[in-house]
């Protein structure tokens, strides 16, 4: 059964609709799971979720939410969702509790009712409940926020960049936070910028430029780089990253970590990279197989599309 559905979903902006946000897109989140709709700024993930949230109206396509369509039906959604938007949304002069109350009142609940649902997380705010909410920390302000969203008992939880601009121990705890409540039956959609965070979902789809470039498992999603990827790294990296560019061999070529990932053209041969960075006067060369990450697909699959330039 599927929580969420989009078929053909388009949104532009402009005039002339000369922008193009969302170019119809379409995919399916499976009940009771964790997807991720992974991309950098500007691809299309917020408007999106203001479309599924009921906030924006789209220009071309369909979509519902446990079966409630966006358009006809969005007063419905509005009862069972819950919605983190990318920007600290609340109510800063009121104090945390004040917050939780008002968010409660809304949907004619209280903090009580459901405390079971946010306990893990509200037990961490609670020595702070009379702290207004533009006094808390990054990480501190995302718990609360997503308190907030949680607090009506959703079915469908949508969270809009949740992580970005918090520590990575706080990255950590949310995602630890957000498998908690999977496991208590509630749909979460999470978009995130970070490529790191694919791997914590079930199923993600990668978006650039308003469109879908591919939806599978984490794992398969990986098992879809066929060729083989090169760690490269040498003695003075910026200029290795410049001559491993210059190579013709070389079809693909980008910085992570302590390596350049670098894929060749088939039928090269390592061999042949190294004896070129020698040539150029490189030392310490290293030169290894590794494994592909979801940011080694993604650019795989922007140059595919001639949208990325080496």
């Amino acid at each position: 059964m599927n929580s969420i559905s989009v078929k053909d979903v388009g949104k532009y902006y402009g005039r002339k609709n000369e922008t193009v946000a969302l170019d119809k897109i379409s995919l399916e989140v499976s009940a009771g799971s964790i997807f991720g709709l992974i991309g950098p700024d500007g691809a299309g993930k917020t408007s999106l979720f203001r479309i599924l949230t009921t906030l924006l109206l789209p220009d071309a396509g369909e979509a519902s939410v446990q079966g409630f369509d966006v358009v006809k039906d969005y007063k419905e959604i509005r009862k069972i969702v819950g919605y983190m938007p990318g920007k600290f949304s609340l109510y800063q002069d009121l104090s945390v509790r004040e917050n939780l109350h008002f968010f409660a009142t809304l949907f004619k609940t209280t903090i009580e009712a459901n405390y079971e649902l946010i306990r893990d997380i509200y037990s961490q705010l609670e020595p702070f409940n009379n702290r207004r909410a533009g006094a808390l920390s990054g990480g501190m302000k995302q718990k609360l926020a997503l308190c907030c969203a949680l607090v009506h008992k959703p079915e469908v939880l949508f969270l809009d960049e949740p992580t970005t601009g918090v520590d990575a121990v706080s990255r950590k705890e949310f995602w630890a936070m957000l498998k908690r409540l999977k496991q208590q039956g509630i749909t979460i959609f999470v978009s995130t910028p970070y490529m790191d965070e694919a791997t914590m979902c079930d199923r993600i789809a990668l978006i650039q430029g308003g469109k879908i470039m591919s939806i599978n498992t984490p794992y398969g999603l990986l098992e879809e780089y066929s060729s083989p990827l090169w760690g490269v790294r040498a003695d003075n990296m910026y200029q290795t990253y410049l001559d491993v560019l210059q190579y013709p061999a070389v079809s693909q070529c980008h910085t992570f970590g302590a390596y350049h990932h670098v894929r060749l053209r088939e039928g090269a041969a390592a061999e042949g990279l190294e004896s070129y960075l020698q040539t150029k006067g490189h030392s310490e060369i290293e030169i290894k197989i590794i494994s592909p990450t979801v940011e080694d697909r993604f650019i795989d699959l922007m140059q595919t599309e001639n949208k990325y330039l080496i």
